[in-house]
């Protein structure tokens, strides 16, 4: 296995030793937002750093294994392992080497959509919520949901919930590779003659946008307030306190009715609207640079499916790796790291092959 690149290792490792004597210095943690910043970079890099220094001692410890076996046998054995030792890490340090996603670190903005089934739709973007929710909840991460809209037999029309970490842990490194369309084959509860119904919703995963990462000109909204409402139109709020925000340049429309306050929905619909232009601004790029980056399914579509739910067999299928497990009942309460790290390393190999 090829060596990684010297210049591109030496520059990482004097980033991290850069990011150390920041961090060390009290006037930065002034700042938080930006001692956060340092801190999930610096975390980032510690892995590359630890191997590293482990790929060095090896090779060192390797050398003298090389020159005691030329006088006593017995060293050659440790001199084998070495070399083994030294071609997983070499591999190990290509992959940490591998180009990361900007926005790998970052918090994440995830929203639900109803898309064909109807009711039952509805109820499976409720189950997905819930399944997210306790995903985040197993790792230890913080939700607030910021806008939903409930649907008149249960579940949600639409729902956005924003996920933080406590740590320095990157969200979007987990969570980006579950945008797209997710359907589900299962008997409703209002099925009364037992046939399996198949239907879909739509999940798309945005990374939180800061305001140092995106500029909104205020000139550049239009914002609407009105009175927000329940399941089937019943008023839950006597006060115009629901927000609605068209960026004009851009014509995304973004709303939020979940909190009681006018003021507290407004900066809700602005955290999306900010995270919807970040993503649309990487997208745009990545477009320009013939990026070959995976896209999210925009539409809710069965056809343009990305996993599949099948409650019979108590089966979940991911069709953009093959991955398939009978255990739907322990993944719908939070059990996703086995499917991630699947998408994640599918992703990791694709990129290899490409350098290769």
């Amino acid at each position: 296995m090829s060596s990684p690149a010297p210049d591109m290792l030496s520059g990482l490792l004097a980033e991290h030793a850069s990011l150390e004597q920041e961090l060390a210095d009290p006037a930065v943690h002034a700042d938080q937002a930006r001692a956060r910043r340092l801190s999930r970079r610096y975390a980032r890099l510690a892995p590359l750093v630890e191997t590293a220094r482990a790929l060095d001692e090896a090779r060192g410890d390797l050398g003298t294994a090389r020159e005691l076996a030329a006088e006593d046998a017995s060293f050659a054995a440790e001199a084998s392992a070495l070399e083994r030792r030294i071609e997983e890490l070499t591999g190990r340090l290509n992959e940490e080497l591998l180009p990361k996603d900007p926005d790998d670190d970052k918090d994440v903005i995830l929203e639900i959509k109803a898309g064909e089934g109807g009711a039952e739709s509805a109820l499976f973007a409720g189950d997905l919520l819930r399944m997210y929710l306790r995903y985040a909840e197993r790792r230890g991460w913080s939700t607030e949901v910021l806008d939903a809209q409930d649907a008149e037999l249960g579940g949600y029309k639409d729902v956005a919930v924003a996920i933080k970490s406590r740590t320095d842990e990157g969200i979007w490194s987990r969570l980006k590779f579950e945008g797209g369309v997710h359907r589900v084959q299962r008997v409703p509860a209002t099925e009364s003659q037992g046939r399996i119904h198949t239907s879909a919703a739509g999940v798309l995963v945005l990374p939180e946008a800061e305001e140092v990462d995106v500029t909104v000109d205020p000139n550049d909204l239009r914002i609407d307030v009105f009175r927000s409402s329940g399941p089937g139109g019943q008023s839950v709020n006597t006060t115009d306190s629901a927000v609605r925000i068209t960026h004009l340049p851009s014509g995304i429309v973004v709303s939020s009715q979940n909190e009681k306050s006018q003021l507290q929905n407004r900066e809700s619909a602005l955290r999306v609207l900010r995270s919807r232009l970040l993503a649309a601004a990487r997208e745009e790029a990545a477009a320009t640079a013939s990026d070959q980056r995976r896209s999210q399914v925009r539409t809710v579509d069965r056809s343009e499916r990305v996993r599949t739910y099948n409650f019979p067999e108590n089966r979940i299928s991911d069709h953009r790796v093959g991955y398939k497990s009978h255990n739907l009942d322990a993944v719908l309460d939070g059990e996703l790291d086995a499917v991630i790290d699947a998408l994640s390393s599918a992703h990791t190999a694709e990129l290899l092959a490409a350098g290769s």
